[in-house]
């Protein structure tokens, strides 16, 4: 998703309404790069608002991206309490995979790119984010929930549960 972003997209509107798609690039690599600290239960930088896209800033996304995924591969990463946040380390894990999720169909839509998340992800973070959606809502990381259809896939009902309206250009819900 990020190697199909052209420059002279990054000023156009994502369905964060707080995010243009420039935006929403630097705080997926603000994400990628603090929850792999997090996976190691060092403290991380949610505070400032680094501007990572200079130089080769695709490939260095791709980079930072397999460090994330190895980082959490180690058994030790999923064990505990995250220092920084409090919660569960296994809950940190789904916490980072929603994020990801949802906001690489915010960029897609951002970009006009096609996006089909892994069944598999999709169906391991649905529910986590089913239980989380209420303590989302009240601290303003999602929007309230959409509408969907009852024959709705499982990846257009975490949208929902997002407040994302998948087909209809986003809902403009925060970013976690």
């Amino acid at each position: 998703m990020v190697h199909g972003i052209d420059d002279t997209q990054l000023s156009d509107p994502t369905p964060c309404a707080e995010f243009q798609v420039r935006d929403l690039v630097n705080h997926l690599f603000q994400v990628v790069v603090n929850f792999q600290a997090l996976a190691t239960k060092q403290d991380a930088d949610f505070d400032t608002k680094p501007d990572f896209l200079a130089g080769d800033w695709r490939n260095r996304f791709a980079d930072e991206t397999r460090k994330l995924v190895d980082a959490w591969s180690e058994p030790a990463a999923i064990e505990g309490t995250s220092p920084r946040m409090g919660l569960p380390q296994a809950v940190v894990a789904n916490l980072v995979l929603v994020d990801l999720t949802v906001h690489g169909w915010d960029l897609s839509q951002g970009t006009g790119q096609d996006y089909t998340p892994s069944p598999e992800v999709v169906a391991a973070v649905t529910p986590f984010t089913e239980q989380m959606a209420p303590l989302g809502r009240e601290r303003g990381a999602f929007a309230e929930m959409t509408e969907f259809p009852p024959d709705a896939d499982e990846f257009t009902r975490l949208l929902s549960l997002t407040g994302r309206k998948a087909g209809a250009g986003g809902h403009g819900a925060r970013s976690t």
